[in-house]
């Protein structure tokens, strides 16, 4: 746990209390802070009260001697519209934080001047891929021998983290209503992934989703800066944070290979070259690496080795770690192989952009899509599905969504049950039946690692079936 400073005597709401919310308020209370808690939910207030603590409804009770106000990430702040409670304390002038802020207000405190090497943070956000890279960040550094915790939108909430050790590495994954609220960002490395539309009903638009991720880079100013320039958002991001070609605290990714003089990572065709000066000074094959297939998780991997390399580790120490890196579940997960088909878990793919990178990933594809559709639009899909032999659409609105794929032949199933058992009936040796959404699950799940533990189970039933029939 890291105590939060800054609060000794006085009075904080934290607001909202799943697993980063009540994490905060043990945090403020070791810190010697006062801590009142609230959620709408009746479930988080007897979990508060059952903890201890003061059970404090802001708008009844108010606001009247409140420093502070800890937001949840998943509570709104701006758009589409406030809650109640943070609208309040903006008129009562209540400063409004969240968990990652506070970890930043206090890390670095008590016996960190003791350590011969200060532990370091790395901050990882972008659209897609920033789970995977910063697990495999965390997997190389491990395999490197230095000391390592994961936390953030993975793993441990960012103040449920022990106290780093001499030269330790906390990794965090932090999603944009992470980064947006957070009054205090300082990481010592920032890793910027990609972008592509997703949340734009909370960030009031593409621009206000782009303008949350750029935080991270701009209120601190990290030390190291490793940022994928794919997209025109991560050149303009480079560009703001480069003070001149070849600045070495920036380190630009890209599947194409870049000019100039800085330092650069490329992963084309498969393989992962470093550039320093304009000269090579390590190359990867990426092809055959089983945990990390894909163009997609190709970037993930040069985000990973660019983090790692700014932190001293040698390219053969973090090739070594790439050969075992076994990915994680729901982002592209092999979870099977029955008669020569291959079935894939990519549930994590939530948004357009996630899937059509997963789409790009593999060759005869039958293609479990649908869900809840996102703001931004469909149209990318139209492009990226020239591997897709068969869609099979879930979802409530099935359909409707089918109606967006285009010259893809598509068969609305509806439920998963149903579409893995169509896939499997129509898959030849050497297909691919991939779960990869393009949509978000709470018409049908109440998450996506639900929804891609259903798939999961109907490629086990599946695999009964096989069995049965070859009895």
């Amino acid at each position: 746990m890291i105590p939060v400073i800054g609060f000794e005597g006085q009075r904080v709401l934290v607001l909202g209390l799943g697993r980063s919310g009540l994490a905060a308020a043990v945090s403020l209370q070791a810190g010697g802070a006062e801590v009142l808690c609230w959620d709408d939910g009746e479930a988080g207030r007897a979990r508060a009260g059952a903890a201890g603590f003061v059970v404090h409804d802001p708008l009844r009770d108010g606001l009247d001697g409140v420093a502070c106000l800890v937001a949840s990430p998943g509570i709104p702040h701006l758009y589409p519209a406030p809650h109640p409670a943070i609208a309040a304390a903006h008129m009562a002038g209540v400063a409004v934080d969240n968990d990652v802020g506070l970890f930043f207000r206090s890390l670095g405190q008590g016996d960190w001047a003791f350590h011969d090497t200060p532990p370091r943070v790395v901050a990882v956000t972008g659209s897609n891929g920033k789970s995977t890279t910063s697990a495999l960040i965390a997997h190389i550094l491990e395999e490197g021998g230095v000391p390592v915790q994961l936390a953030g939108n993975i793993g441990r909430g960012v103040l449920d983290i022990e106290p780093p050790v001499d030269g330790e590495v906390v990794v965090l994954e932090l999603s944009s209503y992470q980064i947006e609220l957070a009054r205090s960002l300082t990481p010592d490395i920032a890793v910027f992934t990609n972008l592509s539309p997703d949340h734009l009903d909370r960030h009031g638009g593409l621009g206000g989703y782009f303008a949350a991720k750029r935080r991270l880079f701009s209120e601190g100013g990290p030390e190291r800066a490793v940022i994928g320039v794919d997209e025109m958002e991560g050149q303009y991001l480079a560009g703001q944070v480069a003070e001149a070609p070849g600045d070495g605290r920036l380190i630009r990714v890209a599947s194409g290979k870049l000019s100039g003089p800085g330092w650069d990572i490329s992963t084309r065709k498969g393989w992962l070259s470093e550039f320093r000066k304009g000269r090579q000074a390590a190359s990867i094959d990426l092809r055959k690496v089983p945990g990390l297939p894909g163009a997609h998780n190709h970037q993930n991997a040069a985000c990973a080795y660019g983090v790692c390399r700014a932190l001293g580790l040698p390219p053969r120490v973090v090739e070594a770690a790439f050969a075992t890196f076994e990915g994680l579940p729901h982002r592209s997960q092999r979870v099977a192989e029955i008669g020569g088909v291959f079935y894939v878990n990519d549930s994590k793919a939530t948004n357009v952009g996630a899937a059509v990178k997963a789409l790009s990933a593999f060759k005869r594809i039958r293609w479990i899509c649908g869900g809840l559709e996102k703001d931004g639009g469909m149209e990318a899909l139209a492009s990226a599905t020239g591997a897709v032999v068969k869609a099979y659409v879930i979802g409530r609105e099935a359909e409707a969504f089918a109606l967006h794929l285009g010259g893809v032949e598509a068969e609305v199933c509806g439920d998963m049950a149903t579409a893995v058992a169509r896939a499997a009936a129509e898959a030849e040796a050497g297909d691919t039946v991939l779960l990869a959404p393009a949509a978000a699950s709470f018409d049908q799940y109440d998450s996506f690692e639900t929804r891609g533990a259903d798939f999961i189970a109907q490629v086990e039933a599946q695999k009964q079936v096989q069995k049965q029939a070859q009895e």
